[in-house]
């Protein structure tokens, strides 16, 4: 028999066992309907701070890490003066687009609040996290965006930059720590230039990533699409 079927108080089977069923059904898709940005089909800000605190302490409990990717649209202001709100809009889906088929379906994308977003990635360690941003990176840089009421249309050219930042299980850290230290990464992009992923590197010196680094993280996230 089925593990869903309804009972009354009285073992029987309940009358009423289809509306119920009916209406768990139309809560779940509620509850996913009040998780989602209306505009990019992320995940809100209310769903990211569920999902940061949970994996944050997964990560206290078990040791394993949680990285945190913060990125921002670059100059996205000028964008909305020359173009227009709805042309911004149009900027920001394709900018979510470009992040949602770059990452693992593990990973949990979310409109972090206008032009800024946020990535958490579950059991990745800085060095893997620092891959999928420079993939997301290179995506928006090489996205064409055509932009214009009239033909011909002109290309406008979209950037971002990123912070990234993990936890490791420490006990003195918090999760407003970690969303403060990815912004506060995303800032020193910003600063020194746009267009590119600032972390702290664990050592003194940021190693350099290799080509057959690249096709490994290329093969693990395409496995999963």
């Amino acid at each position: 028999m089925s593990s869903n079927h309804i009972f009354c108080a009285n073992g029987d089977s309940c009358k009423f066992a289809s509306e119920i069923s009916r209406l768990r059904d139309k809560l779940a898709v509620l509850s996913e309907m009040v998780s989602i940005d209306d505009l990019t089909g992320l995940f809100n800000h209310r769903y990211f701070s569920q999902v940061i605190t949970q994996e944050f302490e997964r990560s206290q409990r078990t040791g394993q890490p949680t990285t945190l990717i913060m990125l921002d649209v670059d100059h996205f202001k000028k964008v909305n003066d020359k173009w227009g709100h709805e042309v911004g809009n149009q900027a920001l889906k394709l900018i979510s687009n470009c992040i949602k088929r770059n990452i693992r379906k593990l990973d949990i994308a979310c409109r972090y609040g206008g032009e800024e977003f946020a990535v958490i990635l579950p059991s990745t360690e800085l060095k893997t996290s620092i891959l999928v941003a420079e993939r997301i990176r290179e995506s928006i840089e090489n996205v064409v965006f055509m932009v214009g009421e009239r033909e011909p249309q002109q290309h406008h050219p979209l950037t971002i930059s990123l912070g990234v930042s993990s936890h490791t299980g420490q006990k003195n850290d918090s999760w407003q720590h970690l969303v403060e230290r990815a912004d506060s990464e995303l800032y020193s992009a910003k600063q020194s230039g746009r267009n590119k992923v600032s972390y702290r590197a664990e050592e003194t010196t940021k190693f350099q990533v290799t080509h057959d680094e690249k096709v490994a993280l290329m093969g693990l996230l395409n496995s999963d699409d």
